[in-house]
């Protein structure tokens, strides 16, 4: 069997868990999974090949999204392509290792990605990698302990505030929300770099005053957090940071959390950014044809694992500039109509 190595990961058939790692993989075959340029793209994978899934924090969107992506492949396959989602620390994360080729599929926060195809940020040097597809939306959600005082970025001076698990994209996102509100996050608050279940815990137990979350909607997480907290948390309005915020990257956008979301009084006004898929610009053309199908072919599958699927469309998927297509995903997309 052709397989991918991979440090730590949760196998998925459907949703079901298998604990997998490199016991067993056979190392990597690198002849196995590079494109060949000259070949034509066919969409047909013709041996069987296994391709890792970097996603994000269990009680995150990506990961359920990830593992559901990972369950299907099969099915549109033959059962020639089967895929293993990994818990991860998310968009930096993901995208570092995906270049090393721990990982063969990557979801990441398009910002993070425009910073990695153009080396900047956390990436020192442009990185090879493309995309798949640009897929939903993530949303910023800011959310505090109603007894913190906090009613905007700028009150969490001096406060306990959890930035996100570290090399994350919601790490990328917090340090520059608390930037555009004049707040140095080194020093003016009091980080906790932690993913969003600890994070949870924290709120509940007031070790943590408050936090920022990048992700789908509904993010389970935050629905257990205002299923058994109620009253005692909020939502802060960030929206009158977005002008500094798309001075930095055009890719954030204004947006909002309805109501039904997490049963709170009203909608929330809050930044989103799309998210991506990327695979290294060296994978195998065909592999990356077929998970590029598999993702809007089994589109619906997706939307049930979690409501945030529902956002992937045709319409946008090729919306991924400067982060350019892999040519397996350009041929997909053709295929399928995308505009």
């Amino acid at each position: 069997m052709r397989r991918t190595t991979m440090r730590t990961a949760v196998g998925v058939g459907a949703l079901a868990l298998v604990v997998a790692g490199t016991a067993g993989c056979g190392g990597r075959q690198d002849s196995a999974t590079k494109d060949d340029a000259t070949r034509e793209v066919t969409c047909e994978v013709t041996e069987n090949t296994r391709v890792g899934i970097a996603t994000g924090n269990a009680t995150g969107v990506y990961y359920v999204v990830g593992s559901a992506l990972a369950g299907q492949l099969a099915a549109t396959t033959g059962g020639k392509l089967t895929g293993t989602a990994a818990e991860t620390g998310a968009s930096v994360q993901n995208i570092e290792q995906l270049v090393g080729g721990q990982y063969d599929v990557a979801f990441s926060l398009f910002d993070t990605a425009v910073n990695a195809v153009q080396g900047k940020g956390t990436f020192t040097a442009p990185q090879p990698v493309e995309a798949l597809a640009r897929i939903y939306d993530n949303y910023t959600q800011v959310v505090v302990r109603a007894d913190a005082g906090i009613n905007s970025v700028a009150d969490m001076k001096g406060k306990k505030i959890s930035t996100g698990s570290p090399k994350s994209g919601t790490e990328v996102i917090a340090n520059r929300l608390l930037t555009a509100a004049g707040l140095d996050p080194a020093k003016d608050i009091q980080a906790q770099r932690l993913d969003l279940a600890k994070t949870v815990d924290g709120i509940k137990d007031g070790s943590v005053d408050g936090f920022f979350w990048s992700g789908g909607v509904p993010t389970g997480g935050v629905t257990d957090l205002f299923t058994t907290a109620g009253d005692k948390v909020k939502f802060i309005d960030i929206s009158p940071l977005l002008p500094k915020m798309t001075e930095l990257n055009p890719a954030y956008q204004a947006g909002t959390i309805k109501a039904d979301a997490y049963r709170t009084a009203t909608d929330v006004p809050t930044i989103v950014v799309p998210n991506v898929l990327l695979v290294r610009k060296d994978l195998d053309a065909n592999v990356a044809c077929a998970i590029t199908r598999t993702v809007f072919e089994k589109q619906e599958a997706l939307g049930q694992a979690n409501p945030a699927a529902k956002g992937i469309t045709l319409d946008n998927a090729r919306k991924t500039d400067p982060v350019p297509l892999h040519r397996g995903a350009a041929e997909a997309l053709r295929d399928l109509g995308a505009s």
